[in-house]
């Protein structure tokens, strides 16, 4: 059997991101040889991947990238917060948010585009990672919005890195304008939709199973009241009135200026711009958003790994 030298271990973890003890066992069981040893700990890479993936990964980053009249942004999930401050896990999100740009909402086809200056797919460059970091991790959800003429603007909440954060938010406004108030204009609208997390743009946009529902509450609320039915309807249609206000984006109050709807702020830039504005839409993905989380003992954790 060839002698493994701490060289070649230090070669092979400089080459890979793998853990030492992996390196070393990687290389005895090659016999020494480094691009065997390199295929070897790969195929071991995707093995770790495939056992973590049943561990809930709720934490992680999202990323956005925006150019001019398109933007994209992406979720990827890590088990745990201190995946998001990696460097390799940040490098990851930030190119995977590039590619984004071309996959026009599809995760599907996110996963199977070549992943910059490797080998693979976005999808088995992942795999290695989990492997390399240890953590399962996911590509949960991508979503794109383009616009002409116009801007995709965007805001990063709780920013990490430039354009990763806990919370992003993307606008597209069409107007013919100056481009440079235009994006300063979408990026006080992102900054409100991160704040008030509006249903749609507008009435028109709210899920009409929602609506129904809404309706349906506000009906038998009326009806308690004991008034006629034409009164009743007037009622439910005065709170459906007061729900669309609330709800969606042109009706809510400004959050920087609650006296001024977005739709009014809109209307009042328009002279600044030099040109109409119009919401074409919004995407507001927020982390771990609908995901289960699990609730675990920390300490019982620590004791565990402890005694292992």
């Amino acid at each position: 059997m060839a002698e493994i030298s701490a060289g070649m271990v230090k070669d092979l973890r400089e080459k890979t991101g793998a853990g030492m003890m992996d390196c070393k066992s990687a290389l005895g069981e090659t016999k020494g040889d480094m691009e065997a040893a390199v295929d070897w700990l790969r195929k071991k890479g995707l093995a770790k991947a495939a056992k973590k993936a049943g561990r809930v990964a709720a934490e992680g980053l999202v990323g956005v990238a925006a150019h001019d009249g398109a933007g994209a942004v992406v979720e990827v999930n890590s088990e745990t917060d201190f995946v998001a401050r990696n460097d390799q896990f940040q490098n990851f999100v930030a190119k995977v948010s590039e590619l984004a740009l071309k996959a026009n909402g599809d995760i599907e086809a996110l996963k199977k585009m070549p992943y910059p200056g490797a080998s693979t797919d976005v999808a088995g460059h992942l795999a290695a990672l989990v492997g390399q970091i240890g953590e399962n991790m996911t590509l949960r959800r991508t979503a794109a919005l383009q616009v002409s003429p116009g801007i995709v603007a965007s805001y990063v909440h709780n920013q990490a890195a430039p354009g990763l954060g806990r919370q992003v938010v993307l606008v597209a406004l069409k107007s013919s304008g100056n481009s440079e108030k235009l994006a300063a204009l979408g990026r006080d609208v992102a900054m409100h939709v991160a704040a008030m997390n509006p249903l749609a743009v507008d009435a028109t946009g709210v899920d009409q199973a929602v609506v129904a529902r809404e309706k349906a509450i506000f009906e038998d609320q009326s009806r308690a009241s004991g008034k006629p039915e034409n009164v009743i309807a007037k009622m439910v249609e005065g709170r459906l009135r007061k729900f669309f206000e609330e709800s969606t984006l042109l009706k809510q109050p400004f959050v920087k200026n609650p006296d001024q709807t977005i739709e009014a702020l809109l209307k009042a830039a328009e002279k600044d711009v030099g040109g109409a504005v119009t919401v074409v839409g919004f995407v507001r993905f927020a982390l771990g958003d609908g995901i289960q989380k699990e609730e675990t003992d920390f300490a019982a954790e620590v004791a565990a790994a402890a005694k292992s």
